[in-house]
C-alpha cells in the first residue's frame, strides 16, 4: 500500500467498476488529499488538495473544451484580480516534432524530460543537455530551430502541423486548433491561451492534449490536466476516451493570501456563559437570544461559566470569540 498520488487513477478504477451503472459521458468532480516526495516551498507541499474535474466516455474534442472553459470561469471569478495563460499542446505533437527532427523513437522520454526543463533552464540549456545527452547535432539544432518558431495561437498550429505531415496526421493539428478556436470564441473569463510545444507534463498516462494554467505572482502553474484515453482500459481490456483538469487548492489559496483576502462569512462571534444553577427559564431565555443572534448570521457559543472564568475568556479568545455576555441568577450582567 501507499500514499495517493493524485485523484485520476481511483476514479479510473471507480469508473471500470461502475460503468455499467453510469451515464455516458460520465462527468465527475472531486476534491481530495494527496502526496508527493516533492520539497516543500511555497506553495508547493508533500500533502496537498486536487480540486478535480473530468469527462469520461466522450473522444471529441467537447470535453477538452468543455473542461478548460470551466476551469477558467472558476479561476476568473476565485482571483479576478490576476491575469492568468492556459497553455496547451498535444503528445502526439510533442513526438511528432521531435521524430520529425531525427529523434530515435526510443528516446522519447528522455528528450521530453530535458524538455520539460525548459521554464527552468531556458532554450540554451535545453540545448546544452540535449547535446551533453549525445544526440545528433542536425537534430537539436532542427529541433531548437522548429521550438522557436512556432506561432503561439491556432493558426501556429496548424502551420506546425504541415511542417509535420511526414509523422503526424492532420487531424491532430487540426483538433488542437479547433479546441483553441472554439474557446476563445466562447469563453466567459479574461485569459491568455497559448499553444507552448515545450509543455510536456509530468504524468506518463498522458495521451493526447495537455494543459497548464499558469498565473501572474505565482512561480509555476495553478492548474493543469490533459487526455488520458488508455487508462480505464487497463482495468477493462476496452479503452474508454477521458480527459481531466485539475485546480491546485493551496495554491489558489496562496495567490489569495498574497492579494491580501480574508475569508468569507468569518463573522461576529459572541460567548454566552451563564452560572451554574440558572433556573431554566433564565436558561431558556439565554437560548432564546442565542437563536435569534444565530439567524442574523452570529456565531454564538452557550456554555455554562468555569470557576476559573478569566481562563476560560482567554480560551475563548483563542478560538476567536471578541464578545462574552453573562447571565447570572440574578440577570444579565457583561
Amino acid at each position: 500500500s501507499g500514499l495517493r498520488y493524485d485523484l485520476t487513477l481511483p476514479l479510473s478504477r471507480y469508473y471500470a467498476n461502475n460503468a455499467a451503472n453510469l451515464p455516458k459521458p460520465f462527468k465527475a468532480l472531486q476534491m481530495g488529499s494527496v502526496w508527493r516526495a516533492d520539497r516543500p516551498q511555497k506553495g508547493r507541499f508533500r500533502q496537498f488538495v486536487q480540486c478535480d474535474i473530468d469527462i469520461l466516455g466522450d473522444p471529441t474534442s467537447l470535453a477538452e473544451i468543455e473542461l478548460i472553459l470551466a476551469t477558467t470561469t472558476a479561476l476568473g471569478r476565485i482571483c479576478p484580480d490576476n491575469a492568468f495563460t492556459v497553455r496547451i499542446n498535444d503528445r502526439g505533437i510533442l513526438k511528432g516534432m521531435a521524430l520529425h527532427c531525427g529523434f530515435p523513437e526510443e528516446s522519447m522520454d528522455q528528450v521530453f524530460i530535458i524538455l520539460d526543463k525548459m521554464d527552468k533552464i531556458g532554450f540554451e540549456g535545453v540545448e546544452r543537455e540535449l547535446l551533453e545527452s549525445g544526440y545528433a547535432e542536425t537534430s537539436v539544432s532542427q529541433y531548437m530551430e522548429l521550438l522557436r518558431g512556432v506561432g503561439k495561437d491556432a493558426d501556429g498550429v496548424r502551420r506546425l502541423g504541415g511542417q509535420l505531415a511526414d509523422v503526424l496526421p492532420a487531424q491532430v493539428s487540426e483538433n488542437l486548433a479547433h479546441i483553441m478556436d472554439t474557446v476563445n470564441e466562447v469563453a466567459e473569463a479574461d485569459f491568455g491561451l497559448e499553444f507552448d510545444p515545450t509543455l510536456v507534463r509530468g504524468m506518463s498516462y498522458y495521451t493526447g492534449t495537455i494543459f497548464e494554467i499558469s498565473m501572474e505572482g505565482f512561480g509555476g502553474s495553478v492548474a493543469g490536466g490533459g487526455r488520458y484515453d488508455k487508462m480505464i482500459g487497463k482495468f477493462t481490456g476496452m479503452e474508454t476516451p477521458a480527459c481531466g483538469f485539475s485546480i491546485g487548492f493551496e495554491r489558489i489559496v496562496t495567490i489569495l493570501l498574497d492579494n491580501g483576502f480574508t475569508v468569507p462569512g468569518e463573522g461576529e462571534k459572541v460567548a454566552y456563559l451563564f452560572e451554574k444553577n440558572v433556573d431554566s427559564s433564565t436558561l431558556a431565555g439565554v437560548i432564546r437570544e442565542a437563536m435569534e443572534a444565530r439567524k442574523n448570521g452570529v456565531q454564538v457559543l452557550v456554555a455554562q461559566m468555569n470557576k476559573n472564568k478569566k481562563f476560560q475568556k482567554e480560551q475563548l479568545e483563542k478560538e476567536g470569540y471578541t464578545q462574552f455576555k453573562e447571565f447570572f441568577r440574578e440577570g444579565l450582567k457583561g
